[in-house]
Formats: structure tokens, C-alpha cells, sequence
């Protein structure tokens, strides 16, 4: 079964209001099987437009990835950053088909 990754962009407006979301979240991420890989490290657009803040959480699966987004726990949880910024969440199931090299 392939993996499910949440793509988060995020341009932070108000940065206490994103930090309170941050902590709230995590226990709602452990609950779905949820890890980030990265999170608002060094980055660089070469290609379109970027914003400050780059995420990709990783979930078990689709399925798992998209439970999450739609549970009480987190929609409560969402209504924290919802003043915080402007935000742009993907969710993509993971690939496991061929790869360079193979």
C-alpha cells in the first residue's frame, strides 16, 4: 500500500496564532500514523512561486492522510490557523511504481 503525503505551503501572517496550531497538531498527526519529513526548512523556488513555509507530512496511506483532514479532531484543531496565514494543503497518494535506476 502507498504512502500519502500532505504538501503544506504556508505564507504566516500572525506567528502565534500558527505556533499555537503547530503544538495542537501533533497529537492529531500521532493519532493518523502521521511524520513529518520536512518542515520550514531552507528552501529555494526554482520553478513558480514558493512560500516561506514548506511541509510534507507523511501518512500510512491515502486513506489515512485524508481521515485525518477530515476528522473533528483536526477541523477543530484547523480553526487555530485559520487567522494565521494564508495556506495551501495537497494531499497526494505516494508513487510506487518505477524509479530512475531500476
Amino acid at each position: 500500500m502507498a504512502k500519502a503525503y500532505w504538501m503544506v505551503h504556508v505564507e504566516v501572517d500572525n506567528a502565534e496564532a500558527f505556533k499555537a496550531y503547530v503544538t495542537a497538531v501533533m497529537d492529531v498527526f500521532k493519532n493518523y500514523g502521521a511524520r513529518y519529513l520536512a518542515r520550514a526548512g531552507q528552501c529555494e523556488a526554482v520553478e513558480g512561486r514558493a512560500r516561506s513555509r514548506n511541509t510534507i507530512v507523511e501518512f500510512p496511506s491515502y486513506k489515512a492522510a485524508v481521515d485525518c483532514w477530515h476528522s473533528p479532531e483536526y477541523q477543530a484543531i484547523k480553526a487555530l490557523r485559520e487567522n494565521a496565514g494564508k495556506v495551501d494543503i495537497t494531499i497526494v497518494e505516494g508513487y510506487e511504481g518505477l524509479q530512475p535506476g531500476s
